[in-house]
């Protein structure tokens, strides 16, 4: 029993502080104080009440650590905030690697609902705190943080070729798989340099906005000395269902999308279309390319379309998501399907599902998991809206076939291309490893 002036919780004394707790916690004086191990533990079965410093992952947490990384076939959360990031200019190797190092402990803390090193009181309050704060109390929201690499990393920059060490700056280049090739340019690309490539990227996706919002913060300013944020992007309403227990959610315009997404259940799916396998160096198997496009909408244009022209357009119903020769979302498309009176294709030869379909790529499928977004409105009173297109695929010519396909669709005249970008997804930590480590060993 604790006395009077006890925390009765903890055994410690009433009104310790968190940042008392913590100092007291590192300098080993509460054993002293109450009672050797069992006060320490206590201790820290306060801290990981308040959500902070806990051993165990909070409820709901999704694992950092496994066979692959997270973030690819979880579920897809509700909110996106998508970073990526260029390597400071002399940055070494050894400084790629503490950046990496520095990165996973930090993620796996975040990933567990905890503060990032001490916490947002450090001992000294004359230092500025670890963590920003701005999360706590939020709980874990399932968030998720992916990381990919970029061509860059391993090539470096041309706009660099002065640098001792332009063209393989970190010691890379011999690892470089063939398959990672910059994408092609595409039709309908206005692509703006602010908001494509990046040495590194991080997705992070979670329930909260403000929980995806203080990772990418925190990793950013963990990265300072040695990378620096290039171009970053908020998503909602995800555009795509990872699961059989999502429903497929709709874009911007209304439409159910992505219905043949390869989903989390389907092991066979994920191993043909979606996991790196013996054909890539060590270091990406069990990875996956991430390739993100920025495709902005001109929703004024499209809210003034018929409903007849909208759904020729993707080849859909508008309500039910249903394929134009069926009933149901997940009916199977009938491409060969005609029009009685005019012998015309119910489903448009330039709509969109028809194009897209794996039927028509030589079976090629992908992962997607994008967002829409809303980037604010011009003085026009016109939205700066659209999608944030993310998908893992297991080669990037995947993407790139399907892109060319798409060529034709009748979709484009409403949506533009303005960024792009392409990054090389290693595989799963493991216990005691850092993010790609394999590919410095």
């Amino acid at each position: 029993m604790g006395g009077p002036d006890q925390d009765p919780r903890t055994q410690l004394p009433s009104g310790t502080s968190r940042r008392q707790l913590l100092g007291l916690l590192g300098a080993g004086a509460i054993g002293l104080a109450a009672g050797g191990a069992g006060g320490a533990a206590a201790a820290r079965t306060l801290l990981s009440r308040d959500g902070h410093h806990g051993d165990a992952p909070s409820p709901g947490a999704v694992p950092f650590r496994g066979a692959h990384q997270a973030g690819i076939v979880t579920p897809a959360q509700d909110r996106l905030h998508f970073a990526a990031f260029t390597m400071n200019s002399g940055a070494t190797r050894d400084d790629l690697i503490a950046l990496l190092r520095d990165w996973t402990e930090a993620a796996e803390r975040l990933t567990r609902g905890e503060e990032v090193g001490d916490g947002m009181e450090p001992d000294n309050g004359l230092l500025p705190p670890d963590d920003t704060g701005e999360a706590t109390g939020l709980g874990v929201g399932n968030l998720t943080l992916t990381f990919g690499f970029g061509r860059s990393l391993f090539v470096g920059h041309a706009d660099r070729a002065a640098e001792t060490q332009a063209g393989d700056p970190f010691g890379l280049r011999s690892l470089l798989p063939a398959e990672f090739e910059p994408l092609p340019a595409f039709a309908f690309d206005i692509l703006d340099d602010t908001q494509s490539g990046g040495d590194l990227c991080v997705q992070a996706c979670a329930d909260d906005p403000q929980i995806a919002v203080h990772a990418i913060r925190n990793l950013s300013r963990i990265a300072a000395g040695r990378a620096h944020l290039a171009w970053s992007q908020l998503g909602f309403g995800r555009t795509a269902s990872t699961s059989r227990a999502q429903e497929t959610p709709r874009n911007l315009f209304g439409f159910k999308d992505g219905t043949a997404n390869v989903m989390a259940e389907d092991s066979s799916g994920l191993a043909e279309h979606v996991w790196v396998g013996e054909e890539a160096p060590a270091w990406l198997r069990g990875g996956s390319y991430l390739v993100a496009r920025k495709i902005q909408m001109t929703i004024e244009t499209w809210d003034r379309a018929s409903l007849a022209e909208q759904e020729r357009i993707f080849g859909r119903s508008k309500r039910a998501g249903a394929p134009l020769t069926g009933a149901d979302e997940f009916d199977e498309p009938d491409f060969a399907a005609k029009l009685p009176a005019s012998g015309e294709p119910v489903i448009d030869i330039a709509a969109h599902v028809r194009l897209a379909h794996p039927k028509n790529n030589s079976g090629s499928q992908m992962l997607r998991r994008g967002y829409n977004y809303v980037d604010g409105s011009n003085g026009l009173g016109q939205l700066g809206a659209g999608l944030f297109f993310i998908s893992f695929q297991r080669s990037p010519e995947t993407f790139v076939r399907v892109q060319r396909s798409l060529q034709p669709d009748l979709l484009n005249e409403y949506i533009r291309h303005i960024g792009s970008g392409l990054w090389a997804v290693p595989g799963g930590i493991g216990a005691g490893e850092f993010v790609g480590q394999a590919l410095f060993e």
